[in-house]
């Protein structure tokens, strides 16, 4: 396969695949091919910039974004650990126990446990506003 940047006699510019230089070729030949925008039959190569593709390249990426991830992950266990050093597991409890601690003013409790998503939509239109945190595994 190969990509052509084209061009209509009107100098509009588009691309087009081809399986072959020849492809290109005949079918200019046939006046098979037409602009995209104006449909001129009147149509030419244009001066096309090569795709250069480096392994080294793609590798310095991959270790870019695999550092950064890494460092994601570090900071994501941070925040875990924050979390569970400093609020209290109420698991499948959180809905009502958030509820309580929300309507008794004077409670400063800081919880943390699961919620599905309907659960979640009832306590935002409640007013109660949470916040969600990925939950990376510790071994993983």
């Amino acid at each position: 396969m190969i990509k052509y940047n084209l061009k209509c006699e009107k100098n509009h510019e588009f691309e087009s695949w081809f399986s072959d230089s020849n492809e290109f070729e005949k079918l200019s030949k046939m006046k098979l091919l037409e602009c995209i925008y104006c449909s001129s039959r009147n149509i030419k190569k244009s001066i096309m910039s090569p795709m250069i593709s480096g392994l080294k390249q793609k590798n310095e990426l991959i270790n870019k974004i695999d550092t950064s991830l890494k460092n994601e992950r570090k900071e994501l266990l941070k925040i875990r650990e924050y979390v569970e050093n400093n609020f209290e597991f109420v698991g499948q409890n959180f809905c009502k126990k958030v509820r309580e601690i929300y309507y008794d003013k004077k409670n400063k409790k800081t919880i943390y446990g699961t919620t599905t998503s309907e659960q979640r939509k009832e306590l935002a239109e409640e007013g109660i506003e949470l916040l969600s945190i990925p939950w990376i595994d510790k071994d993983n």
